[in-house]
C-alpha cells in the first residue's frame, strides 16, 4: 500500500468541476460567525459536488484570508450566494423545490442516521450559529428537523464536523458515488 500523489487522485479542475452534474445538495449557513467554519463549509462542499452554499446574515463571505485558510481555493469551485437573513434563503429554496432539513437538536427530531432522503429529490441542510444553533424561525420553516445522535457529555459538535457528517450521510444514502463509477 502507498500513498497517492497528487497526480494519482484526479483531481478536477475548476472548469471541470463547474461543468459536472452536482449533488442535489444546497448547504445553507444560517449566522455562522466563524470564518474557519465557513472556509470548511466551501471545502467540504467542494469535496462532495454540492451545488450551492446560501451564506446568510452575519454569515461572512469570500473573499477573506480566514476563509481561504479553511477553504484551500474551494470559493473558486462551489457557488455561493448572499443572503440577508436566512428566512429568505429558505423561501427561494422552497420555491425551487428543495426540502429544509435544519440539523438542530429540538423535542421533535429525527436522528440522522434514521432519516432516508427520498432520491430524485432536492434537499438543503440548514446549519446554525456556533452558539446559537438554527434560528427558531428557520426551524419552523423547516420540512425536517435533523439531530445527529451523540454518546458523550457534551451533546455538541463543531459545525464544521455536522456538516461533513451530514454531508457525507446524505451523499451515501442518495447513493451519489454510485454515480461517478
Amino acid at each position: 500500500m502507498k500513498k497517492l500523489s497528487m497526480e494519482e487522485l484526479n483531481r478536477l479542475s475548476v472548469e471541470e468541476f463547474k461543468k459536472r452534474d452536482k449533488a442535489p445538495l444546497v448547504i445553507v449557513l444560517d449566522n455562522v460567525r466563524s470564518l474557519n467554519n465557513v472556509g470548511s463549509a466551501f471545502r467540504t462542499s467542494d469535496a462532495f459536488l454540492i451545488e450551492k452554499i446560501c451564506l446568510c446574515g452575519i454569515t461572512g463571505t469570500p473573499p477573506h484570508r480566514e476563509i481561504q485558510k479553511t477553504a484551500l481555493g474551494a470559493t473558486e469551485s462551489v457557488e455561493w450566494e448572499y443572503f440577508e437573513n436566512t428566512s429568505k434563503a429558505i423561501e427561494e429554496l422552497r420555491e425551487a423545490g428543495f426540502n429544509i432539513c435544519a440539523l438542530e437538536q429540538v423535542d421533535q427530531s429525527v436522528p440522522l442516521n434514521e432519516f432516508q432522503p427520498d432520491k430524485g429529490k432536492k434537499y438543503a441542510l440548514v446549519f446554525g450559529n456556533e452558539v446559537f444553533g438554527v434560528e427558531q424561525e428557520v426551524i419552523l420553516k423547516s420540512d425536517h428537523v435533523l439531530e445527529i445522535p451523540q454518546l458523550g457529555t457534551k451533546h455538541s459538535l463543531n459545525i464544521s464536523v455536522s456538516m461533513g457528517i451530514a454531508i457525507w450521510d446524505f451523499v451515501v444514502k442518495l447513493n451519489l458515488f454510485q454515480n461517478e463509477g
